[in-house]
């Protein structure tokens, strides 16, 4: 499988099919249409661009309702529920994170915030969406197995590098991605130390890619 980071929380993913994560992309274009999106939770920075591109969209029942009464093909879940939609396996993890949706006026409740563990052709991406740490990461790992974490580390909004590190410990996924981060002033991060840090002290790999990067993961990649 490919991966693509586009910047801030945004994923895509390319493999029998193209699933792309919330896509709020702040710098360049989307390189393809995807077949699927996936939102983790209603913030405008991560529900993105998910109206325009009206493709078929798994999210929780709340912002799923919003989407189809603005006419999107929707997939709704909730935390600990799992959904196979086009041959893809989504569950959806819980996440410590507030939820609200901003476009609407004054805005309204989003539903929970929340995480996504996508299975796609042998692969198990873990998207952590934005939270805080918690132990029960830990349950994530022993649920699922996750090849690659995607994790949060601007701080302010989201866990820091320093929880993140104990997160890729509870998680146990071999392969680290940090996101939603340096997108603006407020979550600038230096990740050297939390990237030598958790390659000293552990198996684990941290890449630390750029927007626009892609990276082969999976069995036969990173």
């Amino acid at each position: 499988m490919r991966l693509t980071w586009l910047g801030h929380a945004c994923f895509l993913l390319s493999g029998s099919k193209t699933i792309l994560i919330d896509p709020f992309i702040p710098e360049g274009t989307l390189p393809v249409e995807p077949d699927i999106v996936a939102v983790t939770h209603a913030h405008a920075d991560h529900l993105g661009m998910t109206v325009q591109l009206g493709k078929k969209t798994v999210a929780v029942n709340e912002v799923a309702k919003y989407l189809a009464a603005k006419g999107l093909p929707v997939e709704p879940m909730n935390i600990g529920g799992s959904i196979t939609v086009d041959g893809v396996r989504f569950t959806m993890t819980p996440a410590l994170h507030s939820s609200w949706l901003e476009n609407e006026g004054i805005g309204c409740y989003g539903g929970v915030a929340g995480g996504f563990v996508v299975t796609m052709d042998g692969t198990r991406i873990y998207h952590a969406g934005d939270t805080g740490l918690f132990s029960d990461m830990q349950l994530i790992r022993d649920l699922y197995w996750p090849d690659v974490a995607l994790l949060p580390v601007g701080g302010r909004f989201t866990m820091g590098p320093d929880e993140a590190m104990i997160a890729a410990r509870y998680i146990g996924a071999p392969l680290v991605i940090p996101m939603h981060y340096d997108t603006f002033p407020a979550i600038r991060q230096d990740l050297e130390g939390f990237k030598r840090a958790i390659e000293r002290t552990t198996s684990i790999r941290v890449a630390v890619i750029t927007p626009g990067e892609s990276i082969e993961v999976g069995r036969e990649g990173a």
